[in-house]
């Protein structure tokens, strides 16, 4: 009976009645707060400071010598350079041969990634490397094979030639290039994605009735949406600055086949610094316009995918 009360009777004051209790949970909640607090990587403070310094040396600082240097010029100057019939003509072929390409790989890219992750074929992997082809091949390198392929005289370019198709020292012939380029952007966003996206929603899908257009409409394109853009925009971004694949294909006419990049190259060359400077800053400003829309847009999306 003693014994029995003494097990019942309250624990003295100051003396915890469990080990999980009292004073004796200070250690254990020590340590999980040190284990809160333990990072891998160091602590915000100096993870930021690294961060901004190494962004303002990479992009921050050139781009504002950029600015500062078209500066110069003065505004009136500045609007005289940047509308010259000349630099219009190539912006509107940069940008326009740029967006054309990206629309192309938007839709050829999706096929060739959907092809690589959902097939499995003779020489799959072989197709699967060649898509790096372009990260690894130097531009010029590049540039000289789309011209030998696609020149009158090339292997594609005699086929072409009966049916009227001129594509080297064209506007084509840019696109072509740029499309080259930027094709490994889009595919390479896309397969992972693929690969995760759960089968089960589309044999769920098709064992509803519905066809198979109607389940790549509302399973698998809200799915992949997202991806795709930030693809696109990977691609777009590519394709504007592109400079070496393109001025052996494009026969850099003035006014014709004129890109932009070219222009401020030959600025460079006759010392007209502030004037090459003033051209790259409307083609900063119009790439930055373009992708702040594209970047809205896949927001959007994912937002509307997520109220669904």
């Amino acid at each position: 009976m003693n014994q029995t009360a003494l097990a019942l009777s309250p624990a003295p004051a100051g003396v915890s009645a469990s080990p999980g209790t009292g004073s004796g949970s200070r250690p254990s909640a020590r340590r999980e707060r040190a284990a809160r607090e333990f990072r891998v990587l160091p602590g915000f403070g100096l993870t930021l400071g690294y961060t901004v310094l190494y962004l303002s040396l990479i992009v921050l600082i050139p781009l504002s010598a950029v600015f500062l240097r078209s500066a110069e010029l003065g505004p009136e100057k500045f609007w005289q350079v940047v509308t010259t019939p000349r630099v219009l003509a190539s912006l509107r072929l940069s940008f326009g041969a740029s967006l054309l390409a990206t629309g192309i790989n938007a839709v050829f890219g999706f096929s060739i990634a959907w092809a690589l992750t959902r097939q499995r074929f003779a020489g799959w992997r072989l197709f699967d490397a060649m898509i790096d082809l372009p990260f690894a091949l130097p531009t010029a390198v590049a540039g000289i094979a789309l011209t030998a392929l696609y020149a009158p005289t090339g292997w594609i370019g005699q086929l072409l030639a009966p049916l009227g198709i001129k594509v080297a020292y064209t506007p084509l012939g840019i696109v072509v290039a740029l499309a080259f380029v930027s094709l490994p952007f889009i595919v390479r966003t896309l397969q992972p994605v693929l690969v995760d996206l759960d089968r089960e929603l589309e044999r769920a899908a098709e064992s509803m009735g519905a066809s198979t257009m109607q389940t790549f409409r509302w399973v698998v394109l809200p799915s992949i949406w997202p991806a795709l853009l930030t693809g696109v925009a990977l691609g777009f971004s590519r394709a504007v600055g592109e400079y070496g694949s393109v001025i052996f294909i494009a026969g850099n006419i003035p006014n014709v086949s004129e890109i932009a990049p070219l222009v401020i190259m030959t600025k460079l060359e006759q010392y007209q610094y502030s004037q090459a400077t003033a051209i790259a800053v409307v083609m900063l400003t119009v790439s930055f316009a373009l992708m702040l829309g594209i970047n809205g847009l896949q927001l959007w999306a994912q937002k509307r995918r997520r109220q669904r």
